[in-house]
């Protein structure tokens, strides 16, 4: 990505969401901003939960030309009109899903901050690679993805990458030139306002 261009944005929904409620705050976000996608990424196992919150989701980022993949269960996404799916496995299962959801799917795969993992998801057929967390963070094995590993990849590599995870004023503006997409999910619906906390995360960026 050049310098020049400023990184696109992209949202990952609340682990837990309010059907009658998240649509119309989703709605308000994506009127405020400009989104090129949204994840629907769900902690519930439950079919007929994501069913249902996919189906109060869609219309809303359909109708702003924006999105939709759902993290993990790519088996839902041609039921539920979706898409694509977001992989958390790195590589070992983009190959399969692209199989089974065919070349115009959506497919994403989180890498950690793995560079080799990447690489082989970018081989394997993902149209997009996500590497986190990029904020300080005990959860997982500890370890962040710095921005030696974005601004490697952003060199060598033409797959967009996207920076996720502890996403902050100060990394935005660190990560900004070698980022193609920030992934912002917390970080805004945990707040009182989430279009003016994703507002002051935006004018993080270098113009």
């Amino acid at each position: 990505m050049a310098d020049t261009e400023q990184p696109q944005l992209y949202l990952i929904s609340p682990s837990e969401c309010d059907i009658e409620q998240f649509p119309d705050q989703l709605a308000r976000v994506l009127d405020a901003q400009q989104i090129a996608c949204v994840r629907l990424a769900l902690s519930s196992q439950d079919q007929d939960t994501i069913s249902r919150t996919a189906d109060a989701l869609r219309p809303v980022t359909h109708a702003r030309d924006v999105a939709l993949v759902i993290e993990q269960h790519l088996l839902l996404v041609e039921p539920l009109g979706l898409d694509g799916v977001h992989l958390t496995d790195a590589a070992r299962s983009v190959r399969k899903t692209r199989k089974v959801l065919g070349p115009d799917a959506v497919i994403g795969a989180f890498c950690g901050a793995l560079r080799h993992d990447g690489i082989s998801a970018a081989e394997s057929g993902a149209d997009y690679i996500s590497f986190g967390p990029i904020g300080s963070s005990p959860l997982g094995d500890g370890v962040s993805a710095d921005h030696a590993l974005f601004a490697w990849w952003s060199e060598m590599i033409e797959l967009p990458v996207v920076a996720e995870g502890g996403v902050s004023e100060d990394l935005i503006a660190q990560l900004a030139p070698v980022s193609d997409f920030f992934a912002i999910g917390p970080e805004i619906w945990t707040t009182q306002a989430p279009e003016k906390t994703l507002a002051a995360l935006i004018a993080a960026m270098p113009t």
